[in-house]
């Protein structure tokens, strides 16, 4: 059996349902994954996660390698038993990191020099040593060590990232099979590649070209939501489908309704992103009108709920003000009611997707949201 079977297509664009087949269980696409990097979505617990219909998370392999590390994770049946999360874990390789400035040392063809954020120490992550980890870590889909650019970087320079990258991934999967060839296979963990090449699509083409020849169970797009232009980002995902048309897609950091949904017509599977969960601890909340900034001054004594057409218990049971009021004094729950629902929202908005899809009515569907979130 595949890894992946499509089972419905949009008639009008390129958007589709799909089944991602794990040992664990299996998961309709398009699927939308909060962010738990450190093996908790940020003031929620799991059963909050399971209450709001959420099918798949993604942890930091590198963060959870530094603290509690992957031995005592492993202790507990793995990732998604340390965390009690009935869904899939997908775990990142720690390739992000790159992106601060506090973390990231250097990189060269061997591997990557992290620095500890905890203890200050250097460490030096090797493609195979990644792997090490993320099969210790037991998540059912683990990425690839990549090499991803920053903005600044010129053509050379993300065209070295590229070369990294696909030799990193070739290491990766030798590694990766070497260590599951006693597995059987549908007790494997599942093994992602993620494409780089900035906004050049020639770098993006021989990006997908590399790693397709690899033949992973999966595909990511690398790179984006990082400040590219709209134009830029859909070039990307373009360039991509292009030549990897039917594994699945995983487009990485990108989580506004706007921005998923544009993805999802174009063949785009998976998601994570930290935007509804970020945006809620800093006040702007999610709704069927569009965005609504909570901490603005005429929701002080608001007792509307946050969306009167949202069925998530937070707007069932709390107001505008109460809401206010706990953001503005920094209270955990206010920050914990807002994620909820923005999760919730999310959620919501995924499920309904795949209805329009089945229904031959994703267009329609997608303008409506594009009407009240046009920024």
């Amino acid at each position: 059996m595949e890894v992946f079977e499509i089972i419905k297509k949009d008639k009008k664009t390129n958007a589709r349902i799909g089944i991602l087949y794990t040992k664990k269980t299996k998961i309709e696409t398009p699927v939308f994954m909060p962010v738990a990097t450190k093996g908790s979505v940020k003031y929620l617990s799991s059963e909050d996660l399971e209450k709001i219909g959420i099918k798949a998370v993604i942890s930091n392999a590198f963060i959870l390698h530094l603290k509690p590390g992957e031995k005592i994770i492993k202790k507990h049946g793995g990732i998604g038993k340390f965390m009690n999360f009935n869904g899939i874990n997908v775990t990142d390789s720690g390739g992000f990191q790159m992106y601060s400035n506090s973390i990231f040392i250097n990189s060269n063809f061997n591997g990557i020099n992290f620095r500890n954020p905890f203890s200050g120490e250097k460490i030096f992550i090797t493609p195979e040593e990644d792997m090490r980890i993320q099969l210790f870590l037991g998540s059912e889909v683990a990425m690839c060590l990549d090499s991803m650019p920053l903005l600044n970087y010129t053509k050379e320079q993300i065209e070295e990232c590229v070369k990294k990258t696909s030799l990193w991934a070739k290491k990766c999967k030798e590694y990766h099979e070497k260590n599951q060839r006693n597995i059987n296979k549908e007790k494997r963990q599942l093994l992602f590649a993620i494409t780089q090449g900035g906004v050049y699509k020639d770098l993006r083409k021989r990006s997908a070209i590399e790693l397709y020849g690899l033949n992973f169970d999966g595909y990511a797009i690398g790179g984006l939501a990082l400040g590219e232009s709209y134009e830029q980002e859909i070039e990307a995902i373009k360039t991509h489908k292009s030549l990897i048309p039917n594994k699945i897609c995983y487009l990485m950091g990108v989580g506004g309704p706007k921005e998923v949904l544009n993805a999802i017509s174009f063949g785009v599977d998976m998601f994570d992103s930290r935007f509804p969960t970020k945006n809620a601890r800093h006040g702007t909340i999610l709704t069927s009108f569009g965005k609504l900034k909570i901490l603005n001054k005429k929701y002080e004594k608001d007792i509307k709920p946050l969306d009167k057409n949202c069925n998530c218990f937070v707007c069932k049971n709390y107001s505008r003000a109460y809401i206010r009021h706990l953001i503005k004094q920094k209270e955990g729950n206010g920050f914990r009611l807002a994620t909820f629902h923005n999760l919730y929202f999310m959620q919501n908005l995924i499920q309904d997707c795949k209805e329009a899809i089945k229904n031959s009515k994703f267009q329609v569907f997608k303008k409506k949201i594009e009407s009240v979130y046009k920024d």
